[in-house]
């Protein structure tokens, strides 16, 4: 019976990629509708890229929130992007969070800590600026982030696990519709990141709604895998990053 893959660009291979198997005796204008809006979801990180050195402002936050984050102050946000006040900006807004003419280098991140147990030590990645993350369950680390044939992380450990947002978002995908990715949650993230965690065996938030970093959004399963365990992964404008740059070490 004839068939057609529709993949997410960015992922080498099967194991690693989103794939949408439809029998095209089958395929009905909804599951089409589907596909290509959970599409749209995980590549829309590509559209509107920020620079290195600029925020756009998310719903909900405020400057002394951005200005924590990225070790800056108040005053100084407010004279580099020549706003009339500081109580006054706007979702998309672009903020500039490094002095002007400035490198636009390694921003210091503010003390973190995870809820979950340390897994075992992982290389570390590139140093990746503009969200902290926490690691989303405890467990063995069986597999690393290499950008080839893995764009995450798996981490095993016994069934119902908890699962815990790596850091705070809104909820974009909440469901068990792709092929190869079980029980799947996937969080947005500020400055164009998404987060992705597969094989769950239970959910436990829904599409629109806010989580804060630690929150429990899953239990650790083995859906549509070999075993229990935990894939994680983090992009960026629609690409994959090594998370280990970013995750605390341990």
């Amino acid at each position: 019976m004839p068939y057609f893959l529709v993949r997410l660009p960015g992922h080498p291979s099967p194991n690693a990629d989103v794939l949408f198997l439809a029998f095209v005796s089958r395929f009905s204008p909804l599951r089409l509708l589907f596909a290509t809006a959970l599409l749209a979801v995980l590549a829309g990180c590509a559209s509107s890229s920020v620079s290195p050195g600029f925020h756009r402002v998310e719903s909900g936050e405020t400057l002394s929130a951005i200005a924590r984050r990225y070790n800056q102050s108040v005053p100084d946000l407010v004279r580099w992007n020549k706003l009339n006040s500081a109580n006054r900006i706007e979702k998309g807004q672009l903020l500039r969070v490094q002095p002007p003419g400035g490198t636009s280098g390694t921003v210091a991140s503010k003390p973190r800590s995870s809820a979950a147990s340390p897994p075992p030590s992982a290389p570390r990645g590139a140093p990746v600026t503009g969200i902290t993350l926490i690691w989303p369950a405890e467990g063995k680390l069986t597999r690393t982030y290499n950008g080839t044939s893995s764009n995450g992380l798996t981490i095993a450990n016994a069934s119902g696990t908890p699962v815990l947002a790596a850091a705070a978002g809104t909820v974009a995908y909440a469901s068990h519709g792709l092929r190869g990715y079980g029980n799947l949650v996937i969080l947005r993230h500020g400055n164009n990141f998404i987060t992705i965690y597969a094989h769950n065996r239970k959910l436990l938030v829904k599409q629109g709604q806010s989580v804060k970093q630690g929150q429990q959004i899953a239990e650790m399963g083995n859906s549509d895998a070999s075993s229990n365990q935990l894939y994680f992964e983090l992009r960026r404008d629609g690409k994959p990053v090594n998370p280990t740059g970013v995750l605390p070490r341990r």
